[in-house]
């Protein structure tokens, strides 16, 4: 009894009821002539969408530049990795892998210098971060007009440039992850191959944050006078979990594209750094501490209840307001989300 009480205090009262709404969402699934089946497929689909971009987070939490709220800088690096293989008429899985090796390229570029900026104005990275955001995504509202594509897949038919707000990529990498060795249990579909991808690059965060850098990464953000007195270069640590944040960013929107099927550009990344953000938080994750177990569960108990509840309520109700439900859903656990991390940054 003691260690189940341990157990669920470890696991979080919150988490706990959330859950057991998630649970009775799905029993109430078959009365709004639901299936329970296809709910849990689209979860899967959804963990395998947004895992990477949650993962992104844990670097610079760890090394105490809070929550990359510029998140959408390393997406945007993603997006050209992903518009430039189309570009340059690569397919399938090599067009995918291409994708993320110039995504990651221009993500180690953009992160230097997202991570220099960061170590001018310590203390305030959160709120500089979100202009960093912001602003990535004006700039390359502009870029994807003014930038010389000329595939006819992605420009503008009527005039031949400026690139569409969404493009295709089937044919592409569409799914190349999720239908890599997936499998059906009846009508749940499995997408191995993207649980697989984000389990091989969460071992690779997880070994890394064991080693000697990755240890001097988490001494700077949970201590950094002492961090500092050891020897550490504090600078270059942190400049060093930018970089792999924003990596991960490019590597998760264009994992995020493959099960979704289109390329989103223009405003599309603005709304990607607060559910991510959120996730994390929901997972258990705070301020200056946070672990591929918060990302695991983060992402699962916060696109179970976006995908769940609207689709559960809405067959309840006989309503078409499940965009409606969607949103006041999302927009309230990022709220939760955002006043827990303001609670717990006054204790």
């Amino acid at each position: 009894m003691n260690k189940v009480k341990e157990a669920l205090a470890s696991y979080g009262l919150p988490r706990v009821i959330l859950t057991l709404f998630v649970i009775v969402m799905l029993c109430l699934a078959p009365i709004a002539d639901i299936s329970v089946t296809s709910l849990l497929s689209n979860c899967f689909n959804r963990f395998v969408m947004n895992s990477i971009l949650v993962l992104a987070m844990v670097p610079m939490i760890h090394s105490g530049c809070g929550l990359n709220f510029g998140l959408p800088l390393g997406i945007e690096a993603g997006l050209l990795g992903a518009t430039l293989s189309i570009e340059f008429g690569f397919t399938g899985a090599a067009s995918f892998f291409v994708a993320i090796g110039i995504g990651v390229a221009f993500a180690i570029a953009f992160g230097f210098f997202y991570g220099l900026l960061l170590n001018k104005i310590k203390g305030g990275e959160m709120m500089i971060a979100t202009y960093v955001g912001f602003s990535a995504v004006s700039l390359f509202c502009i870029l994807w007009l003014l930038l010389p594509y000329r595939s006819t897949t992605m420009v503008w038919g009527y005039s031949g440039t400026g690139l569409r707000s969404t493009i295709s990529i089937e044919g592409y990498y569409s799914r190349i992850l999720s239908n890599f060795l997936s499998f059906k249990i009846g009508e749940l579909e499995i997408p191995t191959g993207g649980i697989l991808f984000f389990a091989l690059l969460a071992l690779i965060i997880w070994a890394f944050l064991h080693t000697k850098t990755g240890t001097a990464m988490t001494a700077v953000g949970s201590n950094p006078t002492f961090a500092k007195a050891a020897g550490i270069n504090i600078n270059k640590i942190r400049t060093l979990s930018v970089i792999m944040s924003t990596c991960l960013g490019a590597i998760g929107i264009i994992v995020y594209e493959q099960t979704f099927g289109f390329i989103q550009l223009y405003n599309a990344p603005f709304s990607m750094a607060m559910p991510a953000v959120a996730a994390i938080l929901l997972g258990g994750a705070s301020v200056n501490k946070a672990s591929i177990f918060n990302v695991v569960i983060g992402v699962i108990l916060y696109q179970a209840i976006i995908s769940i509840v609207p689709s559960v309520l809405n067959g309840l109700i006989a309503l078409d307001i499940s965009d409606v439900i969607r949103t006041i859903v999302s927009n309230g656990v990022i709220l939760y989300a955002l006043t827990r991390k303001t609670e717990e940054g006054k204790k």
